[in-house]
């Protein structure tokens, strides 16, 4: 679904294109500042129109719950852990937090209105890894890690304009959906799913199993 809605993002692109083109070489120049303006405009148009195109197609299709992927724990020191992330497709991300516990962020699309009816699922993207402390006093003196998972290399952020226009957007919702802060454990690992309401981390060895014990 979401391939078929990039190729007619790049369709109306390639339309203003062509009609940039022929605004621009049609007939004298005369009246070229004009047409070259409007010329210019529409193929300015057309390539914003692409780069939208191009981070809608970063998204990926959410019809039911599934997995996301997994993420296991090597500690490293006192509250420093390394991380690996492998995602549903098998690519494995490696990081370093710092802290008690992690977190995993998704941004959501919410379709609703006639695009809902006509059966256009939700899509999400994974947004980013976080790491955080048990106390308030580490939360303020020590150092907080993030790290990116994926992101628009193209300069246009879909997700975030539309959330700044979401009360007068009448067709999709901008969600932010995040797993339940857990705790880091050497040789933990968790499984990550995500549904309709958000992400879900689930314990998948003993070690995690131990550590939620422990911390619940």
């Amino acid at each position: 679904m979401y391939i078929a809605i990039t190729f007619l993002i790049a369709l109306v692109a390639l339309l203003l294109v062509f009609w940039g083109g022929k605004v621009l070489l049609k007939g004298s120049w005369l009246l070229g500042f004009i047409r070259g303006t409007i010329g210019l405009a529409l193929l300015g148009g057309a390539l914003l129109i692409v780069l939208v195109a191009a981070d809608v197609y970063s998204y990926r299709n959410l019809a039911d719950e599934h997995t996301v992927g997994t993420v296991s724990f090597e500690r490293l020191g006192e509250q420093q852990y390394q991380v690996s992330f492998a995602d549903a497709d098998g690519i494995t991300q490696e990081f370093e937090l710092s802290g008690d516990q992690w977190q995993l962020d998704a941004r959501m699309l919410k379709w609703k209105g006639p695009l809902a009816r006509w059966g256009i699922k939700p899509a999400y993207r994974l947004d980013r890894l976080s790491g955080r402390y048990l106390t308030l006093q580490d939360e303020r003196g020590k150092q907080r890690t993030v790290h990116q998972l994926e992101s628009s290399n193209y300069g246009v952020d879909v997700w975030r304009l539309l959330r700044e226009l979401d009360p007068r957007l009448p067709l999709v919702d901008t969600v932010y959906g995040s797993a339940t802060f857990l705790p880091m454990e050497d040789g933990a690992v968790y499984e990550v799913r995500i549904s309709h309401t958000g992400l879900l981390a689930r314990p998948l060895n003993q070690q995690a199993t131990s550590a939620m014990e422990q911390w619940q």
